[in-house]
């Protein structure tokens, strides 16, 4: 194995929780009196966090109070169905199985809320993941590098022996923040052209794939 350490997205890279994550936007559209918004509109508003979301998702002018109340009830709404509907992509087990075979640390690091990061880790991938964090209050979200840099640091794995994975724009330049290799899926909520136009410079297309590239 090329890397010691894969960091992984999780949303869109690892779960598919698309229909989750717009379910819960849009109960909070309604309970505001606003529209609702497409499957496809939510995929293109994902990757920044939540209350980006949330900004992205309410009609234009929404003041920062008001976001900041439906933040805090999409994470009540959201903590309660954020597995409704999301499962992991096709052959990301069998990936995750075989890169532990190889001895290869794996972690995650999320825009997602962390305490949703560590419910999602710990129902559909328990004792997989040697590291998983979300967004805190007080520290960087990503393409920031703060939190690779943190996982970095507690497994003690240099950069140069580290990979992130991921499926946006996002992704990409936390891993050009970050000063390591990127590996971006374009299985996820991204096309190629996007990830291309972001710097992307090795894409895959299916998690057998990846693992040809670790």
């Amino acid at each position: 194995m090329k890397y010691q350490l894969a960091i992984f997205d999780l949303d869109g890279t690892l779960l598919n929780t698309l229909e989750d994550l717009a379910d819960s936007t849009n109960y909070i559209m309604r309970q505001f009196g606003y529209p609702e918004r497409t499957l496809a509109e939510v995929r293109n508003f994902v990757g920044n966090g939540i209350r980006k979301l949330l900004e992205r998702s309410a009609p234009k002018g929404t003041s920062s109070e008001e976001i900041d109340r439906m933040f805090e009830q999409f994470k009540e709404h959201y903590g309660v169905h954020c597995a409704d509907k999301t499962k992991p992509y096709d052959g990301i087990m069998e990936l995750l199985n075989a890169l532990k075979k190889q001895g290869v640390k794996l972690a995650v690091v999320s825009n997602k809320a962390d305490y949703a990061v560590k419910a999602l880790c710990e129902q559909y991938f328990p004792g997989y993941f040697d590291e998983a964090v979300g967004e805190r209050t007080g520290i960087a979200r990503k393409p920031a590098p703060d939190t690779v840099n943190e996982v970095l640091k507690n497994l003690q794995i240099e950069k140069a022996q580290a990979v992130y994975i991921g499926d946006s724009e996002v992704d990409v330049q936390t891993a050009k923040n970050a000063e390591m290799d990127c590996i971006a899926v374009d299985w996820g909520f991204r096309d190629k052209k996007v990830l291309e136009e972001a710097g992307a410079e090795m894409i895959v297309s299916t998690p057998a794939e990846l693992f040809e590239h670790m």
